[in-house]
Formats: C-alpha cells, sequence, structure tokens
C-alpha cells in the first residue's frame, strides 16, 4: 500500500507544480504585457539566495576540512535547502519563460536576437547537454538541463534597459551575498573562514570563502561584483566607497590568485577600451609633446629593466630551485589537476563521440576512481571532452570564438565590459568550468551576463544602422557613445534611457 499511496503524491505533485508553472507563467506575461522589460534580472537574487542558504545549512567547518583530493567532504542538504530548491527552480523558470514568451507574442523585428549568437548556444546546448544525456555512453535526463536552456535564450533576446537592470541586480545581489559572509564572521568563523589554509601569500591570515562553496569561488564573485560596479555604479558616492572597499577586501581575503589575475586583467581591458584613444591621442599630440616623451622613457626604461633581470638575475637557477620546492612541484601539476586531466582524457579515449555522459563525476564515479572530492575536470575543455566527446568539444570551441569575435566586436559600444567579461571567463575556464550547462550555480551568473550583454549591444548597433539609414543624407553622423559611459544628463530625466534601470539601484 505504501508504494501506491507514494506514487499518487508524487504524481498529484507534479500535476500541481504544472499548474503552478503555467499559472505564474501566465500571470507573469500579462503583468509585463505593457513594460518594456520583465523581471529576469531577479534571478540574480535567486541563484544565490540558494547558494547562501545551502552553506550556511550545511554545517560544514572549513577549519578542519582538508580539501585534499584523497579525502571525503560529506555535506549534508539541510531540508530547507530541499524544500527552497523546486520553488528557486520554479521561479527561475517563470522569469526566464515569460521572456521568451513576450518576446513571442510581440513578433517585433527589432527585438530578433543576433543570429549568431542564438545560433551558437543552442549548438552549444545541444551538443553538450542533450547529445551527451540522450547519446552518451552513460545516458541520463534531469529537469536541471532544462533551465540553463531557458535562462540562456532568453539572455541572448535581452534589450539594453533589460541588460542595465540585470547588471545593477546582479550588482546588489553580489555585494548583499559578500556582506552576508562577513556578518557572519563574529558568529560562525569556522563557517565562512579556513584558519588553516598555509599555502597562499599572506602567512598567518585566514582564507575567506564566505557563504561560496569554496574560497575561490568567493574570489570570482567578488571580482564579479566589482566588475558589475564599475559598469553600475551607485548614485551616492559613499556607497560606492563602501562598496569597493568591502570588494576589494573580500578579494584580498579569498587569497586566489586566479582571481587577482583576473581582476588585474579585466580592468585593464576596460581601462584600454575606455581611456585607449585618448592615451593614444595625447602620446602623438605635436602641440604638447611632454606626455608622450615621458611615456616613451617610460616604456624604455621597463623594458630595459626587463632586459637587465633576464641578464643578471640568474632566472633559470631560481625557477629551477622553486620547482623543486614543494610550492613549485604543486604547481607544475597544477595542484594534482593533472591526474584529473589524465582520467578526463582516458574516458575520451573510450567513448570519443558522445563522451561518457552528463554522470561523469558524479559520487559513484568519483568513489571508483579514488578521489571524492573531483567534482569535475577541472578544466572546461578537458572537462567537455570527457562529458561530451568530440562533439561537445567541437561545440565549445565554436562558441568560444563567437564569443570572443562578439566580444571585440560590441567591446567600445560596451566600454570594455564585454572583453572583460569574456576574459573573466576564459581565465575561469583554465581551472573551472564555467560554462557547464547541467544545472543552474553562481558560474552561470557571468555567461548569462555575457550574454545578455553581447545580445544588447547587438540590437543597439541595428538600430542605429536603421536609424541612419532613414535619416536624410545631409545630416552628420554623430558616433554612438559607449553604452556604459557615464551619463550627465539628470540621472531621473524620465527622457534619460538609463533613468529607468539606475531608479532601481
Amino acid at each position: 500500500m505504501d508504494q501506491p499511496v507514494v506514487i499518487s503524491v508524487l504524481v498529484a505533485g507534479a500535476i500541481l507544480a504544472a499548474l503552478m508553472a503555467a499559472l505564474g507563467m501566465a500571470g507573469a506575461v500579462h503583468v509585463t504585457s505593457r513594460r518594456a522589460h520583465g523581471y529576469m534580472h531577479f534571478i540574480f537574487y535567486a541563484i544565490l539566495l540558494m547558494v547562501a542558504l545551502a552553506n550556511l545549512l550545511s554545517g560544514r567547518d572549513l577549519s578542519s576540512s582538508n580539501m585534499k583530493f584523497d579525502e571525503v567532504v560529506v555535506v549534508v542538504r539541510h531540508p530547507l535547502v530541499s524544500l527552497m530548491q523546486p520553488l528557486a527552480s520554479l521561479l527561475l523558470l517563470t522569469l526566464a519563460g515569460e521572456r521568451l514568451i513576450t518576446h513571442w507574442i510581440r513578433r517585433d523585428k527589432a527585438a530578433q536576437a543576433p543570429s549568431a549568437l542564438l545560433v551558437a548556444f543552442l549548438t552549444f546546448w545541444l551538443c553538450t547537454v542533450a547529445a551527451p544525456a540522450l547519446l552518451g555512453a552513460n545516458p541520463h535526463v534531469s529537469h536541471d538541463y532544462v533551465y540553463p536552456l531557458v535562462i540562456g535564450f532568453a539572455a541572448v533576446l535581452a534589450t539594453a534597459t533589460e541588460r542595465d537592470l540585470a547588471f545593477g541586480a546582479a550588482r546588489n545581489a553580489l555585494l548583499l551575498f559578500i556582506a552576508a559572509g562577513l556578518l557572519l564572521l563574529p558568529f560562525k568563523p569556522s563557517l565562512v573562514l579556513d584558519a588553516s589554509y598555509t599555502q597562499g601569500l599572506l602567512p598567518g591570515v585566514p582564507r575567506l570563502a564566505g557563504l561560496a562553496p569554496h574560497a575561490v569561488s568567493l574570489g570570482m564573485l567578488a571580482q564579479l561584483g566589482l566588475l558589475c560596479l564599475l559598469a553600475r555604479p551607485f548614485q551616492r558616492a559613499w556607497l560606492n566607497r563602501v562598496a569597493w572597499t568591502m570588494g576589494l577586501g573580500v578579494l584580498f581575503l579569498a587569497q586566489s590568485k586566479t582571481a587577482w589575475i583576473s581582476f588585474v586583467l579585466c580592468s585593464a581591458c576596460i581601462l584600454a577600451v575606455r581611456q585607449g584613444p585618448r592615451f593614444m591621442r595625447r602620446v602623438g599630440d605635436p602641440v604638447r609633446p611632454e606626455f608622450g616623451i615621458v611615456a616613451l622613457l617610460a616604456f624604455m626604461a621597463a623594458v630595459t629593466g626587463l632586459a637587465a633581470l633576464l641578464m643578471f638575475g640568474e632566472v633559470d637557477a631560481r625557477l629551477s630551485s622553486f620547482f623543486d620546492s614543494a610550492q613549485g612541484a604543486q604547481l607544475a601539476s597544477m595542484t594534482g589537476r593533472d591526474q584529473i586531466w589524465a582520467i578526463a582524457y582516458d574516458e575520451w579515449q573510450r567513448n570519443p563521440v558522445f563522451g561518457y555522459g552528463p554522470t561523469l563525476w558524479d559520487a559513484s564515479f568519483r568513489e571508483a576512481i579514488g578521489m571524492p572530492n573531483a567534482t569535475h575536470a577541472h578544466n572546461q575543455f578537458m572537462d567537455t571532452l570527457s562529458r561530451s566527446g568530440s562533439v561537445g568539444a567541437a561545440a565549445l570551441l565554436l562558441y568560444a570564438l563567437v564569443l570572443l569575435v562578439l566580444s571585440l566586436r560590441y567591446a567600445r559600444a560596451s566600454g570594455g565590459l564585454t572583453l572583460a567579461l569574456f576574459v573573466a571567463l576564459a581565465l575561469r575556464a583554465i581551472s573551472e568550468v564555467p560554462l557547464l550547462l547541467f544545472g543552474y550555480g553562481p558560474e552561470l551568473i557571468a555567461h548569462v551576463l555575457l550574454l545578455m550583454a553581447l545580445a544588447a549591444a547587438g540590437r543597439e548597433a541595428r538600430e542605429r544602422k536603421r536609424s541612419l539609414a532613414k535619416a536624410p543624407p545631409a545630416m552628420p553622423r554623430a558616433r554612438a557613445a559607449p553604452a556604459f559611459a557615464r551619463d550627465t544628463r539628470n540621472p531621473r530625466d524620465p527622457k534619460n534611457p538609463l533613468a529607468a534601470a539606475r531608479l532601481h539601484s
């Protein structure tokens, strides 16, 4: 009797969930039918809320946990998280699905997504998720695979207003997530601090993980929050100062070298795009050549210093001594990741076309290989190659190429933000899997923001071409200002195109 009752309860729950999803979708479409944007920017709050709850209620102790690959770390899922997870998934599906339905109902030609971006994203999902799930050596289908597809599809249809709202919401959600981890320091230090960490550049300083799954993840989230803050600063100067201080402090205490390098390179991309033309004009100014002379002398001094270091600094001996040390050996093996990559390569050789399948690196597989904490291949290409085969790896390379070309194409229009986000994802892909689409988590945030930035920039470019084509030939063509440039008009002026987004900050 127990089995029929359980089956009846599950069927009734599924029907009720489907009914709630349909009603929620219809209500969302009705509410947003007369608005220029929906509420998709709330997905960042939902994703980070679930991450924070899962780690807050996990009962973990970072001070006593050893994150080596040969020791098991038991993660207990709280009943509240199990209850909230389906509700969060339903919310994400409703918010993103509403955008798809609204765009389809309006059938606005101006609302069409960039064809290259849309085709590349759909191809990437089909080859890296659908194909291995159905045709892999170990097929497995789950509803979790649908959420990234719907969210990514809606992101590709984003307008400029939705992009602005998304970056503002991501900024707020990330800063709140960081602040919540800092507030727990006096009450639960072992939950958010790893006092046993000894491999950093700051001897004796505990490593901050906050409410993120790991300190490296917190560092990347802090870096992403600072990029959003750079693109969408607060209206109040004191609030900007507090946000920058908190973000930089957390980025520093996370002690993630990858996050530090990524933040420097991403900031350099934004500065190069925004200030590069002005810098080159000042360097080549014949009227005031002082700046160009100083810049040239500084460059010559830097090159001379580097040459002297290479010739007289005994670099080869120091490198040899470093790699003979324990830290050097750890770096040479990429902190043990070379073993994981070897296993991933072997799995690809066994299943070269469609890969092992989505269940690669699950609990049973990790137990079989003796690496209980290797939840993925610690490299986007190796993970896709082993999980989705040659088909998925080819789709990954094509997708990365499309993202790179579009990021460079719209770098000036976005104030360098598209290029910075692409660099952040590319650096993250060296040791992590930021483009994994078998579910949603904190890694999906940067991916969605990049898609929305590219889609909105493409739409603005098409609208400019359309307006210039309709303009009289005698009218001068003014160069469009970057979308993320500082607007000198009154931010509360209804004619200001960024007013709606900034009022939601």
